[in-house]
């Protein structure tokens, strides 16, 4: 679809990029001419995720925990030292857990509203300063979540993607002027990794999610990826400050209660 020379000369920092989506963006920028770097807090996993990505372009690895403003900064200085610059930003680092809003414990709320929310500020704000606002130019694509009609079963991180969501909206209002575009990409259930961690019981509910889906399928990296090129190149230089879902229209319809329930079955039955 794209030219493989999109991204020539083009630096992208792609934040949870040692597996699923986040390994996906590396690649896909790297297959276009891109150069990339990709940030993890799991050295082991992320410096093997590189050497993988190495075979298709210029990418390096660095640890970072973006909850932490020092892990940001060095990151940002990192950056500057090998290369000067940086073009294109992908906040995709994030996690959470499935749960009963009233299950959540302070702690568990926080752990996720710091990581997916104040982690995308503070690596957002960072790359601005350093690199974008002095540069005059600069994409942000900033991954969240289908949290549409809310999110019954994960509350914490719908609450945060949707916080992230009117901060792609305001950042993308406040630093236009910086020619700095910002725009978010809301995944639905994506098959990837990611679906590994959960309980299997979840996991069947995912299937079930499958066959309700219009489309009659889950999403892929791949197709994560496609809109992130889309909205890191030029095809979309007059747009910043949307959100564009790429969930198979689970936004629009499905049984957004299937998680939920299936999560306070697996809580009755463990009494």
């Amino acid at each position: 679809m794209y030219q493989d020379t999109l991204f020539d000369e083009k630096i992208a920092l792609v934040t949870g990029g040692r597996s699923g989506i986040g390994y996906s963006i590396a690649k896909m920028y790297l297959q276009l001419g891109g150069q990339v770097i990709v940030a993890s807090r799991k050295q082991t996993e992320l410096e093997a995720a590189a050497k993988e990505l190495s075979e298709f372009g210029s990418c390096c690895w660095h640890c970072c925990d973006i909850r932490d403003v020092d892990h940001v900064t060095s990151l940002a200085q990192r950056i500057q030292d090998e290369y000067g610059r940086l073009d294109i930003l992908v906040n995709n680092a994030g996690g959470q857990f499935a749960s009963p809003a009233e299950s959540i414990s302070s702690n568990g709320w926080s752990a996720v509203i710091n990581n997916n929310l104040n982690g995308t500020f503070y690596v957002s704000r960072q790359m601005a300063k350093t690199f974008f606002i002095p540069q005059k130019a600069g994409v942000i694509v900033n991954i969240i979540a289908n949290m549409f009609r809310g999110f019954p079963g994960m509350a914490h991180t719908g609450a945060a993607r949707a916080g992230v969501e009117n901060l792609t909206r305001t950042l993308a209002q406040e630093w236009a002027e910086y020619n700095i575009r910002i725009n978010a990409i809301a995944p639905g259930i994506i098959e990837s990794s990611g679906l590994d961690t959960y309980p299997e019981p979840i996991r069947a509910s995912f299937e079930e999610s499958r066959g309700a889906n219009l489309m009659k399928r889950f999403g892929t990296p791949e197709d994560v990826a496609n809109a992130a090129m889309f909205y890191s190149s030029p095809l979309s230089s007059y747009i910043s400050g949307t959100t564009l879902y790429v969930d198979g229209m689970e936004h629009l319809a499905g049984h957004n209660m299937r998680l939920l329930t299936t999560i306070r079955e697996m809580l009755n039955t463990d009494q």
